[in-house]
């Protein structure tokens, strides 16, 4: 399993790879480390990393992580040493690079509010004004449950997504049954269930 912090050096990494390490602060790492959290969680059943995510009031946040880097407050966060990565899988790797596809590109302020507008922080905090101070847990069921549906956004929005839809309905609308339902099946089926 990785950990939060080595989660953490793979998007700042990124963000200087692709000239963004202006906009890369802790904040946003935050964002992306429980955006990370809960794919893996809706992939895999199991967490990226053992560190819990908080309902702090500036939106999800990793604390071991947030406290790695709060000497850097809101600024830019320096690059670390490529070998960190080396603690994470490469199918792990594959995950990251998706979370930094679908959310690297978006500002703190976005982030921030996507995470304020979601049912796990919403939940963790139990009616909390936007502005008070929490450090509940949000629950990984929780996040999972977000990672399907973060999952399921990502999908419909690759730009392949409607052309393949597409074909499946229209293979499936022309190709001949090969066992079709016959009269009564569908009936006595039901009625079995009620027996």
């Amino acid at each position: 399993m990785s950990n939060s912090i080595n989660v953490a050096c793979y998007f700042i990494i990124r963000a200087y790879e692709d000239g963004m390490e202006a906009e890369i602060t802790n904040i946003k790492v935050q964002k992306l480390l429980y955006y990370s959290q809960s794919l893996h969680l809706a992939l895999y059943d199991e967490p990226l990393f053992s560190e819990e995510i908080q309902a702090w009031r500036l939106g999800a946040v990793c604390p071991e992580a947030y406290k790695f880097y709060s000497e850097f407050e809101a600024n830019q966060l320096p690059i670390p040493n490529k070998d960190d990565l080396s603690q994470i899988p490469e199918d792990k790797k594959k995950l990251l690079e998706e979370v930094w596809e679908n959310f690297g590109s978006y500002n703190i302020y976005r982030l921030g509010s996507m995470t304020h507008e979601e049912f796990p922080w919403k939940k963790a905090r139990k009616g909390l004004p936007r502005i008070a101070c929490s450090t509940e847990k949000i629950c990984l069921e929780n996040m999972k449950a977000l990672g399907h549906q973060k999952l399921n956004t990502i999908e419909h929005s690759h730009p392949a997504y409607e052309a393949v839809t597409y074909e499946v309905l229209e293979n499936a609308l022309n190709s001949e049954i090969s066992n079709p339902v016959g009269k009564g099946e569908i009936r006595n089926w039901l009625k079995s269930l009620l027996d």
